[in-house]
């Protein structure tokens, strides 16, 4: 029968107080037998940006060997304890699972804490960063956890710190992964405007920390990786082997190194489970279109307002599923006027030689942009104009 799960401790010991080498030996023993269990709470506060790097990270290594071998043992963070059949009580066993993911889910906020907190070192973020990502990658039951890469991007949208240093490690390191990122390029819950201040967006702080926000979703989006032609060759990264195989079916992953006895079935459900390249490109598409149109909903710092309207026509246009539904925004930027106004022809000119868009008062407008914004007709309205007369 399974042992009884530990007794939690309300309050753990002073851990400021351990040396590096007592917090080792707390982790050996935690990692030796389930009798040194009540280690795994003490470990875990020292997984904070109020403790010194040397002490985090140890505690770090240790809860991380602890808790790999496990996870896809554990049930979900919202799944309720069986009950025993014979006597209508809670399994054991069962119990001890899901205190253990309970102190799983606290260990990922702790990490995430970390890794948002200006208090702590750049070289510890990063293994920090290494850390939650491996995580997110077995975390669903030993499959890849959507959850915790949600929320780890949450608090990074919503954190007052600009977190340029994390924000670029994550785009250089982890946004190749192709694979994974379809599912994860929902704009709506992160760009909701919410700070974690909570403060009312008239006040000058909550603007500040709205538009911090908004500079790091459009950081964020702008540094998705895009498909190229499927019908092309092209070596992909994936991660974890279960997105598709780009060349001639090729295998990539854990299912290449499967055991004779179980390819069969585990081949079935990768079929099940696996996209063609043509189907994945279709649906980055639509992730993509999702995650820009939520994003221009939002009130943009004009800084980040002409940045996006300088690239729109290369970076995403050709990239969305359905460019006409970029129309709202580009005409509401053409009426603003002035450089706005002019930036935003080259997009409205994809739009109605390429997808069809009648915008009946654009002529008479660029006519008009030619008496208050002579240079930049020069560059921009001239080519535009002239391009609408081929047409």
């Amino acid at each position: 029968m399974a042992a009884a799960p530990p007794a939690p401790i309300t309050k753990p010991r002073n851990t400021k107080k351990h040396s590096l080498r007592e917090l080792k030996t707390l982790g050996n023993q935690l990692l030796s037998s389930r009798a040194h269990i009540n280690n795994l709470p003490l470990l875990l506060t020292c997984i904070s940006p109020n403790f010194p790097p040397q002490h985090v990270l140890e505690s770090l290594l240790s809860l991380h060997s602890f808790f790999s071998p496990l996870l896809p043992e554990l049930p979900s963070s919202s799944r309720r304890p069986a009950h025993n059949k014979d006597n209508d009580e809670p399994d054991t066993d069962v119990i001890y699972k899901t205190w253990l993911r309970s102190k799983f889910d606290e260990f990922v906020i702790s990490l995430i804490d970390v890794a948002v907190s200006p208090k702590s070192e750049d070289a510890l973020k990063e293994v920090v960063l290494d850390t939650l990502m491996e995580f997110i990658r077995t975390g669903n039951g030993g499959r890849f956890n959507s959850a915790i890469y949600h929320r780890f991007l949450v608090h990074i949208v919503q954190s007052t710190e600009s977190l340029d240093f994390v924000l670029e490690l994550l785009a250089s390191k982890y946004f190749k992964y192709i694979d994974k990122f379809a599912k994860n390029l929902e704009a709506k819950d992160i760009s909701d405007g919410k700070t974690e201040s909570g403060d009312k967006v008239g006040d000058s702080d909550s603007r500040e920390s709205l538009e911090l926000s908004i500079c790091k979703i459009h950081y964020i989006i702008s540094n998705i990786p895009l498909l190229e032609d499927p019908k092309q060759d092209s070596d992909y990264e994936l991660w974890g082997g279960s997105g598709f195989s780009v060349k001639q079916g090729e295998a990539k992953g854990p299912s290449h190194h499967l055991k004779t006895e179980d390819k069969d079935l585990k081949s079935e459900k990768h079929d099940n489970d696996s996209l063609s390249a043509g189907n994945y490109a279709k649906k980055m598409k639509l992730k993509f279109t999702k995650a820009w149109i939520s994003f221009l909903r939002l009130p943009l710092p004009i800084d980040v307002y002409k940045e996006v309207l300088s690239n729109l026509h290369q970076a995403v246009i050709p990239h969305l599923s359905n460019p006409i539904m970029l129309c709202d925004f580009l005409t509401r930027s053409y009426d603003i006027g002035g450089v706005v106004s002019v930036m935003a022809l080259s997009g409205l000119f994809i739009l109605m030689t390429k997808h069809g868009l009648e915008y009946p008062k654009l002529l008479r407008k660029t006519l008009c942009a030619r008496s208050y914004l002579p240079s930049l007709w020069q560059n921009t309205g001239r080519n535009f104009f002239s391009s609408l007369i081929l047409v």
